[in-house]
């Protein structure tokens, strides 16, 4: 058993349900295992192989099955490589080096330099947008694009989130689907399968505790990239209008779209994330 997983038990039930995704997968898809200086990386690469290169980043307590509703509208136009980060509840090793350390760049330099890709476009959710525009900072000649929904390390955290999700732990499994929808944002009778798998992962997943560094504004004034920015305005793991209001100032010519209504958990956004790409 890993130190991410409370049990062994829990561990192979999390992963059994995962690779059942896998095996649905909506488009086909090759399973790569990319060896890094964190230990393998599991990357889900779909799409024409000639096609230009974009880089999925899920969000913590999760894996590259996130993007299974959105990947057929961009495997149609792009190689799509979803990439399970290390140290969540995929397939990649449970490595967590501290983060604002250099080492999750680092990791990211040796999954694409595995892969050939030189530069890339970089869509990134909650977790995953922190380690997008983490990696934009650092590597502005590998990033060609970015588009990042609910990024972390923008906008204010709200730790009091974490409150929340205490207060329902104790009821159980109706707890936790309280707590994703108050919290995580998830619409539980919307998407009851989503729904369902989170609570199994939260059942046996450790998650991290870490606050996410705050980029600086000299570190946002150097995305000079295009970049199209989306948050829910009732977001309750990250302060939206913060989020909105840095980015406008600091990273010229971003695209910030607040989606009114709209907690944690954004959906929908395939599209409109193709048609930026695409620009």
């Amino acid at each position: 058993m890993s130190s991410i997983y409370k049990s062994a038990a829990g561990e192979r039930e999390v992963l059994r349900r995962y690779e059942e995704t896998l095996a649905a997968w909506p488009v086909p898809a090759e399973h790569l295992r990319v060896p890094t200086r964190e230990g393998e990386t599991f990357v889900l690469a779909c799409g024409p192989a000639d096609a230009p290169p974009l880089v999925l980043l899920h969000g913590a307590g999760s894996n590259a099955a996130m993007w299974a509703g959105d990947v057929p509208v961009w495997a149609e136009h792009f190689r799509v490589y979803a990439v399970d980060v290390i140290g969540e509840p995929g397939l990649s090793a449970p490595a967590r080096p501290a983060l604002g350390s250099g080492a999750y760049a680092r990791w990211l330099d040796d999954v694409l330099d595995h892969l050939h890709l030189d530069r890339v476009a970089i869509v990134g959710a909650s977790l995953g947008g922190w380690l997008a525009l983490d990696y934009a900072t650092q590597r502005p000649e590998r990033v060609s694009r970015i588009a990042v929904l609910c990024p972390g390390g923008v906008g204010r955290q709200k730790m009091a989130v974490l409150l929340t999700a205490l207060l329902y732990k104790p009821f159980g499994r109706w707890g936790k689907y309280r707590s994703l929808s108050a919290v995580a944002g998830v619409d539980v009778l919307a998407e009851p399968a989503v729904a369902d798998y989170l609570a199994l992962v939260f059942t046996h997943f450790r998650p991290r505790t870490q606050r996410l560094p705050v980029f600086p504004d000299a570190a946002l004034r150097t995305l000079t990239m295009p970049i199209r920015v989306v948050v829910g305005a009732q977001d309750a793991m990250f302060d939206s209008a913060d989020t909105a209001r840095r980015i406008r100032r600091t990273a010229t010519g971003a695209e910030v779209v607040v989606l009114p209504g709209v907690g944690h958990s954004i959906t929908g956004q395939a599209e409109p994330i193709r048609r930026f790409l695409a620009e």
